[in-house]
């Protein structure tokens, strides 16, 4: 395939924002060898590894180990790459070495196969996270020796649960970075400065983004703001995009807004939210899609669960399994997401009529 067919950069806006970008095109098999590669190097000769969510609040707690230990090598896996990153670990990792796990969560048993081998390999394995997690995952973590610590995912992100269990008297700007770390992750947005975290982790390099943090903490330089506010002119155009082609059902007792598109999803959710949606899905172009709440809906996660994802009541990803092949893709594409919207509708139809009842009545 000619590589200028998936070249971002000379895609314009609306097409941008129906298809996935230039990585999706990657064989997942190539793209796991590099990463095995990578993650085989950053575990030799490390005394403490990171395996964390690549995002504000992932990161967040990279930047609070490297302070607390003095050195950290991060592995960044999303959360569909939790198998694997742990499998690489219980691979890689030095005997002597401590492993924190960060803001990732368990979706089944496959997840945490090697939990076990990991645990028997290394000094000590911590896991530090603050998503729904199920009693039986839960419990077969720390049946393998790792010392788990959830926090309550309505109240703090794992930013803030590693600030309180890292043996560290961290600097008051390391709290404020997890408070506001926290404003973004939970969707409070009180402060400002979340938007400006969440945006600058998922847009430069992981490593850019823990330097800068723990030079800056919350209060990014004004180069960094600068690259903001360049980046956020295609941003707020595909968010334009996605919210225009946005439509609200009833489904039970809510009004759920679903829309389609390459998009900030949060900010289409706020925006669905104002059109009077108890909740939002934001299905994306790659085939996942964002399920966003409020204080109307917070069973985010029961929705998530039931199409291969899951998360926090208020905010979860999943990735429905409908794809078997490139021609479903393509439908998936032409269609805009019509068949993974269709399952996650249905899925918030799926939910237990007696827990429906109870969240009308409060």
């Amino acid at each position: 395939m000619d590589d200028w067919l998936i070249d971002d950069d000379r895609l314009s806006l609306g097409r941008k924002s129906v298809l996935p970008g230039e990585g999706f095109f990657h064989p997942d098999s190539i793209e796991e060898q590099q990463a095995e590669r990578e993650a085989a190097e950053r575990l030799t000769d490390a005394g403490v590894v990171v395996i964390a969510d690549p995002d504000a609040d992932g990161l967040a707690c990279t930047a609070l180990v490297r302070i607390a230990h003095g050195e950290g090598s991060l592995v960044p896996a999303g959360p569909h790459e939790l198998e694997e990153a742990i499998e690489w670990a219980a691979t890689y990792a030095e005997p002597e070495a401590t492993v924190y796990v960060c803001d990732l969560c368990p979706d089944s048993e496959y997840d945490i196969a090697d939990v076990d081998a990991l645990a028997a390999r290394v000094e000590h394995v911590a896991w530090y996270d603050h998503h729904q997690w199920h009693d039986d995952l839960a419990a077969q973590v720390r049946d393998a020796g790792v010392d788990l610590v959830v926090g309550d995912s309505d109240e703090v992100c794992t930013a803030d649960v590693a600030l309180a269990e890292l043996d560290h008297d961290f600097d008051d700007r390391y709290a404020e970075l997890a408070a506001v770390t926290r404003d973004h992750d939970l969707w409070i947005r009180d402060d400002e400065r979340s938007d400006d975290l969440a945006d600058y982790s998922h847009w430069a390099d992981p490593e850019e983004y823990i330097a800068t943090v723990l030079d800056h903490g919350a209060d990014l330089p004004t180069e960094v703001e600068e690259y903001l506010a360049e980046r956020r002119v295609e941003k707020e155009a595909l968010i334009e995009k996605a919210v225009e082609r946005a439509e609200l059902r009833d489904v039970g007792d809510w009004t759920v807004g679903v829309t389609y598109g390459r998009c900030s999803q949060n900010e289409v959710a706020e925006a669905l939210r104002e059109r009077g949606a108890d909740a939002a899905v934001v299905v994306k172009p790659a085939g996942s899609a964002s399920i966003r709440g409020t204080e109307n809906f917070e069973r985010c996660h029961e929705v998530a669960e039931q199409v291969n994802g899951g998360g926090h009541p208020k905010a979860a990803g999943c990735k429905p399994d409908i794809y078997d092949d490139m021609l479903d893709y393509a439908h998936h594409w032409t269609t805009r997401g019509a068949t993974a919207k269709q399952a996650i509708i249905d899925a918030f139809r799926r939910l237990p009529a007696e827990s429906a009842a109870d969240d009308t009545a409060e």
